[in-house]
């Protein structure tokens, strides 16, 4: 491979078949799937979602919802409490996509429908645990303040609910992320019920990646958001939501140093790679596990061998014997992530295995 700085290589067989998984489950559970494109944040894989039959997806900023809607995606949320700051441009962006926002305070409806001239939809962000954002589900008055004031805007109409189990990430076994979804999917059916009635369309949207790719009970459920899974990572590994054979990415480093006494290695490829989200292990902090590049991929993960420390450009590489004897400085390394999501954003493109360059939202600062 021509690399010669760290470099994030994509296996579009892997990734393909990571969204085909996920859009085949959300046919046969009767779901929309409405994947969140944060992860990838990239057109050309956007394209990949397309050809399987996605039409509708997620986003974490507005700038995010245009890029996408320049390439034609015309329903779009941002999942993420809407920043008011940014009324102004959520007004141009639904002139030419149908939109729909997170709301979490009673006066946000007042101070969007004074602003926008195009509708624009809103879901209240429900609070199933996680304690990131969101309303808590017995915040009924707050919920039909919120409400009320939907009664008299003009550009807002009510969606739905909308909640994200982030608490399943730091789930310690399959059992507790499935205690963790029936939790979520209670909540949130029994605030469908209590509102069907008076708001006959609402839909329940949630979303995480260990939840949707484990779990198989969906009923009273709309509409999904998962997106880490377009590539999985070593954190999904961990939790046991995919195999490493599942993971799509890898990032490519140079080896930079040697040190024969200690057995370890030093890469070109550090924070401002990875990123800093760690696994904690018997042996500390991993940051990342090492594979072999190959001409058709990446090998398994070479066994005790982990980055076991950051700087802002380096990584530190604890390896035994067998693998530290293979390596040369010169040569490339991969290393499989710990948070795919973090990675991609910080690398802003992809290499293919084919060679092909992909862009994403960051190509373009």
């Amino acid at each position: 491979m021509d690399i010669v700085e760290p470099t994030l290589i994509l296996d579009e067989t892997r990734c393909r078949n990571n969204i085909s998984f996920m859009v085949s489950k959300a046919r046969e559970l009767q779901l929309l799937l409405r994947p969140h494109f944060k992860t990838h944040q990239s057109l050309a894989i956007g394209r990949w979602f397309r050809e399987a039959g996605v039409r509708s997806i997620t986003v974490s900023s507005v700038r995010m919802a245009q890029y996408f809607a320049r390439d034609g995606w015309d329903d779009i949320t941002i999942a993420i409490p809407f920043n008011i700051r940014e009324t102004t441009r959520l007004n141009e962006l639904a002139k030419q996509a149908q939109v729909q926002i997170i709301v979490l305070y009673p006066f946000m409806i007042d101070h969007l429908d004074a602003v926008l001239d195009n509708e624009v939809g809103f879901l209240i962000e429900i609070d199933n645990g996680y304690h990131r954002t969101g309303i808590h589900p017995q915040a009924r008055d707050r919920i039909e303040e919120i409400l009320e004031k939907e009664k008299t805007a003009s550009h807002l109409s009510f969606r739905g609910f909308l909640t994200h189990a982030g608490n399943t990430y730091q789930a310690a076994s399959e059992k507790e992320i499935n205690c963790i979804h029936l939790q979520t999917t209670s909540i949130m059916k029994n605030l469908k019920a209590e509102f069907l009635g008076r708001y006959p369309d609402i839909i329940i949207s949630l979303g995480d990646t260990p939840s949707c790719s484990l779990m198989h009970d969906f009923n009273g459920i709309d509409e999904i958001r998962p997106g880490n899974f377009v590539f999985y990572d070593l954190m999904q590994k961990q939790l046991g939501v995919c195999r490493e054979e599942d993971i799509a990415v890898c990032l490519a480093c140079p080896v930079i140093s040697r040190d024969e006494e200690k057995r370890k290695i030093v890469v070109y490829g550090g924070a401002i790679h990875l990123s800093r989200e760690y696994l904690d292990s018997r042996n500390g902090k991993i940051y990342g596990k090492v594979v072999l590049l190959e001409e058709q991929g990446w090998s398994e993960s070479l066994e005790g061998t982990e980055v076991t420390g950051l700087s802002q450009e380096h990584g530190i590489i604890r390896m035994d014997n067998t693998a530290f004897n293979r390596i040369r400085i010169g040569d490339l390394i991969g290393i499989l992530p710990v948070h795919s999501c973090l990675t991609a954003n910080l690398m802003s493109s992809y290499l293919t295995l084919s060679g092909t360059r992909i862009d994403h939202l960051n190509s373009t600062r």
